[in-house]
């Protein structure tokens, strides 16, 4: 009897072991499932700061992209600017340059001539015969006005250097004596041409014009009407006819847009009106 009730009590507490052990494990399972549910947890809130975070980076760093790309715009306008203008600016001297080199040929050319021109020889007085008893012969004609006489080219440049050197008279008489001399001559328009540059020059400035306004009409086509146009412009401007130097100019700059040198000078002096008018 005894060791029945022994059996049945060991087999109620296995029994009761079995039961209590899934349980516990069940238990266990479930603790450890919240606790990598609430590290999952953490690590989602830590990588949602960390989204945040970088948001405000990108917002930054696109803000400051925007910002050096506006000061990159600008940047690049002002050096443009400044292209623009040093070009202008560079046009400028070469004309100046080209009109110093051709002085400094003209001069060259002239002391060249002055050096290599024969001394006069000195002749007897008219009747008397020299010590061999030989009558001399008939004495030269007068030479003919500077430069004439000789060749085209040689007469244009002996005017031309009166034009370097300030001689205004001479220089004028020179190119009206040589169109009356060469009227055919290619370089007839460039000696009209050169009136009104001395009458510029000079300050006669209605000269200057009736002389540039000659050759508009005699020379239709000569090569110096682009400079003509642009002077004559100035001349006007410098008499305070502020509407036909404006006609001048801008017809220089509609007429010449490939002379990219005359047509930039033609601008300034058409912005130097517009200042004085606008005072």
């Amino acid at each position: 009897m005894m060791r029945r009730r022994v059996l049945l009590c060991t087999v109620a507490l296995l029994l009761a072991l079995s039961t209590a052990t899934p349980q516990a494990a069940a238990n266990k399972e479930h603790q450890q499932m919240m606790a990598e549910l609430r590290m999952m947890q953490q690590q989602n809130q830590l990588l949602q700061a960390q989204l945040a975070a970088l948001t405000d980076v990108l917002k930054s760093v696109s803000v400051r992209l925007d910002e050096q790309a506006g000061t990159s715009r600008k940047a690049f306008a002002d050096q443009k600017l400044l292209v623009v203008t040093l070009g202008a600016d560079l046009r400028v001297v070469r004309e100046k340059v080209d009109e110093t080199n051709v002085r400094l040929t003209s001069l060259s050319q002239e002391v060249d001539a002055i050096r290599t021109a024969p001394a006069a020889v000195a002749q007897p007085a008219p009747g008397t015969v020299p010590t061999g008893g030989v009558e001399p012969p008939p004495a030269a004609p007068p030479a003919a006005p500077a430069g004439f006489g000789a060749s085209p080219s040689k007469a244009f440049e002996t005017a031309r250097n009166d034009y370097f050197s300030g001689n205004w008279p001479l220089a004028i008489d020179g190119f009206e004596g040589f169109i009356r001399s060469f009227p055919k001559s290619d370089m007839a328009d460039d000696a009209q041409y050169y009136i009104g540059e001395t009458h510029f020059a000079a300050g006669k400035f209605p000269l200057a014009i009736a002389a540039y306004d000659k050759v508009i009409a005699t020379y239709p086509a000569s090569n110096t009407l682009p400079d003509v146009y642009y002077k004559r412009g100035l001349a006007q401007q410098a008499l305070g006819q502020s509407p036909q130097a404006r006609e001048s100019l801008e017809y220089v700059i509609k007429t010449f847009p490939t002379n990219e040198t005359i047509v930039g000078l033609a601008r300034q002096a058409l912005e130097r009106i517009n200042r004085s008018i606008k005072k």
